[in-house]
């Protein structure tokens, strides 16, 4: 990334442009210090504002994870035309809009109630039942061989982070110390390695 001109130092707080070096750093140096500094940062501030629009704990973790996953993936849009945080806080809050949308919808279909009145169409009828057949077995346990492979074939930093978050289901804390890792760290790397497992399924053509 370009460095600043004397306008936009003069413009942005002395915050701002720490970060700003920091995103560069990121970007231009793949310094994953700078990308585990930028979430302890600002990790407290965007979870309380997740926690204070869909007033939910679990949820409120989850939508920071994705906000700070979805703002590193797009690092290289940003511009210091504002403040990082600003932009960081702009994709957390819309990410959690779009979320606290499409659960309202889902709230508000009910499986017990016929589409289309007293003779419509009974949603329940489609729910299946939980046991999966031998074909669905079969095509279930193809696609957790296909993601081990992808895993075994992570860096093994990437690849150890995910075998203790996904498969021994650690959390960040448990794996902080196990590593003797910064929390930030591990949070960091975690978001770097779903990106690239992500980035390897679509390769593969596997859909879940």
């Amino acid at each position: 990334m370009e460095p600043l001109d004397e306008h936009s130092k003069r413009r942005l707080t002395t915050k701002a442009v720490y970060d700003y070096k920091l995103v560069c750093a990121a970007l231009d140096k793949g310094d994953q210090k700078a990308f585990s500094e930028l979430l302890q940062r600002y990790k407290d501030s965007v979870y309380f504002m997740m926690l204070k629009m869909c007033n939910n704990k679990d949820d409120a973790e989850d939508l920071t994870i994705e906000a700070f996953g979805r703002a590193f993936k797009k690092l290289e849009q940003y511009t210091p035309d504002y403040a990082f945080s600003t932009w960081l806080f702009k994709i957390a809050s819309n990410n959690a809009i779009d979320f606290l949308r499409k659960k309202k919808q889902k709230n508000n279909v009910s499986l017990d109630n016929k589409i289309g009145g007293e003779d419509g169409y009974d949603f329940s009828s489609t729910i299946k039942a939980h046991g999966l057949d031998p074909e669905e077995h079969f095509i279930r346990k193809q696609k957790i061989d296909t993601v081990r492979l992808l895993v075994d074939n992570l860096k093994p930093k990437y690849r150890e982070m995910v075998e203790l978050f996904y498969f021994q289901e650690m959390s960040h804390e448990e794996i902080s110390k196990q590593l003797s890792l910064p929390i930030g760290t591990v949070k960091a790397q975690l978001f770097r390695a779903r990106e690239l497992l992500f980035t390897a399924l679509k390769r593969s053509g596997t859909k879940f």
